[in-house]
């Protein structure tokens, strides 16, 4: 899936895993782990069913080429399962099926051309990405092109964030909270405090809240 690490992927099944039990089926019979051994570490290998599949490609970081691949490829997928289901028509003439085909051909030439369009960022990600698979608010900016403070401000308009810049309930899917401590110079009384942080689908909400907020501030204006 284009991830350079083991340790960047493995928090996106753990949130395919998390989806799936969130929907009622058995993580078990959809994620099958098994211990590879290499000789050093021990390394987890996972057999995974299609619809497992989809719910890790639809987890993973769009920016990507892998990821954005699988994705349009599910996307097609399904659409083409709809349509199938609302009725299933055979060209009736060399010409229809001359067309059915160009139209697939289409399909697939747009998908390519999607994939090459995101594979220069897929690496600027992957850089930025810390090693839990999330983002910091600052790089989420330097993504997005926005400054980080105006951003953080934006959010805590928008309800997104609180005014301790930790994520609202309805939004916490898209943010990983960290709880952490410091210790107070003056008293030296040892404070709880928190780092939220960014998962890969929080960067498009963030992008798609702040576009909502640049409209309604044109409108006002």
């Amino acid at each position: 899936m284009g991830y350079a690490a083991w340790q960047k992927f493995e928090p996106i099944i753990e949130r395919a895993k998390t989806a799936a039990h969130g929907e009622g089926f058995n993580v078990r019979t959809l994620f099958t782990q098994t211990v590879k051994k290499t000789g050093g570490r021990p390394e987890n290998d996972y057999h995974v069913t299609r619809f497992a599949a989809y719910l890790i490609a639809m987890n993973g970081h769009p920016g990507k080429p892998e990821v954005a691949a699988a994705q349009v490829y599910f996307a097609v997928r399904t659409r083409q399962q709809e349509l199938a289901q609302q009725a299933f028509e055979i060209p009736q003439s060399y010409a229809a099926a001359l067309r059915a085909a160009a139209d697939q051909a289409e399909r697939a030439e747009l998908a390519e051309a999607k994939v090459a369009e995101l594979e220069p960022k897929a690496e600027f990600y992957d850089e930025l990405m810390d090693a839990d698979g999330t983002y910091s608010f600052l790089a989420v900016s330097k993504m997005i092109g926005w400054g980080r403070n105006i951003m953080m401000a934006e959010l805590r308009k928008s309800g997104v964030l609180q005014k301790n810049n930790l994520p609202y309930q309805r939004y916490e899917h898209h943010f990983k909270v960290t709880p952490q401590t410091f210790v107070n110079r003056k008293t030296g009384e040892t404070v709880p405090t928190a780092t939220t942080s960014v998962w890969p689908s929080g960067i498009e909400f963030i992008r798609k809240k702040l576009a909502q907020t640049s409209e309604l501030m044109e409108v006002t204006a």
